[in-house]
């Protein structure tokens, strides 16, 4: 499977209007002690922090501070309140991480707006790397496929946002049982990377121990919520004409016909695939005489056909 991006972020972006130097041990507005970090994007980075108020871990978003920047991170704030609210009132929503706080942060490089979220385990993509080349075992791909479904129902019918981002970096896991702690300490691979430990690994849960589960059959111990909403918007009112990440974007995004919900289920189907056969159902390639985009259009050929439209 080939890489979607590189593991490290550009040591050049830690500048004014990019990201913000933390360091570790350091307490971020009188409450987040940092302890480790979890991950990066384009627009932050994420970091395992101890809360030393209700003393738990949580993650923390810190994003970079170009106004840019600031301005998708406060869009993304509405939206997950939004989330929040519709969770309350519906009783629903357990698939979509929980946005927990936010704050702003005054750095070497100016202003940065950060987001606290509940602590979650690795992505998905993680998950598909570590386990090898063959895709996941078939059950594993349903069960993730049917969490990721209904929380895109949650989004898009109660909250009335379209994710635009569907893909595997964007998928978080997590384990869901009464016995977690009894099952673990039958998993070898868990010695050293204990749940509780706030020295531990950086996301709670250790990928060796989720392929662990599918080795052994308990597939149905496995959880997975949708996060990052940095690119989302309402279904009313699209931010942008381009949206999702390009083996993941909907025939109708590359027609520029404009695009709704289905434009989420669309990237789910790519992840599907994606899952089953630890391979792109669509990868582009630009040419000499073409670009990336020109390479997507030959998913009629993959397809068969392509329904223009259902009366």
């Amino acid at each position: 499977m080939t890489d979607h991006q590189e593991w490290k972020e550009n040591p050049a972006e830690y500048c004014p209007g990019g990201y913000h130097p933390v360091q570790i041990g350091e307490v971020l507005n009188r409450r987040y002690q940092v302890i480790n970090k979890v991950g990066w994007g384009y627009f932050s980075t994420v970091w395992l922090c101890h809360d030393v108020q209700k003393k738990k871990n949580l993650a923390v978003k810190i994003c970079k501070s170009q106004r840019k920047f600031s301005d998708t991170a406060l869009d993304e704030i509405s939206l997950l309140k939004c989330v929040n609210g519709a969770r309350k009132k519906e009783s629903d929503g357990e698939n979509i991480i929980t946005f927990l706080d936010d704050f702003k942060l005054i750095g070497e490089n100016v202003l940065h707006v950060c987001l606290v979220f509940e602590l979650l385990g690795p992505s998905l993509l993680h998950l598909m790397k570590n386990y090898g080349t063959n895709g996941l075992p078939m059950t594993c791909v349903k069960r993730i496929l049917q969490q990721v479904l209904k929380g895109l129902n949650f989004l898009h019918k109660k909250c009335r946002i379209i994710h635009t981002d569907i893909k595997p970096e964007n998928i978080l896991v997590c384990v869901n049982t009464d016995n977690l702690q009894q099952y673990m300490e039958e998993a070898v691979v868990w010695n050293q990377n204990r749940l509780d430990n706030i020295e531990g690994p950086a996301t709670g849960v250790s990928v060796n121990f989720l392929t662990h589960l599918f080795e052994t059959g308990n597939a149905d111990m496995l959880g997975v919520k949708i996060a990052d909403l940095g690119s989302a918007c309402w279904v009313y009112k699209p931010f942008s004409e381009e949206i999702q990440t390009q083996q993941y974007r909907a025939l109708e995004v590359l027609l520029g016909t404009g695009y709704s919900t289905p434009a989420d289920i669309w990237s789910t189907a790519c992840m599907a695939f994606e899952m089953a056969t630890s391979s792109y159902l669509f990868e582009p390639h630009a040419g000499d005489t073409f670009s990336r985009n020109d390479g997507m259009m030959k998913i009629p050929l993959i397809l068969g056909f392509v329904v223009c439209k259902v009366d």
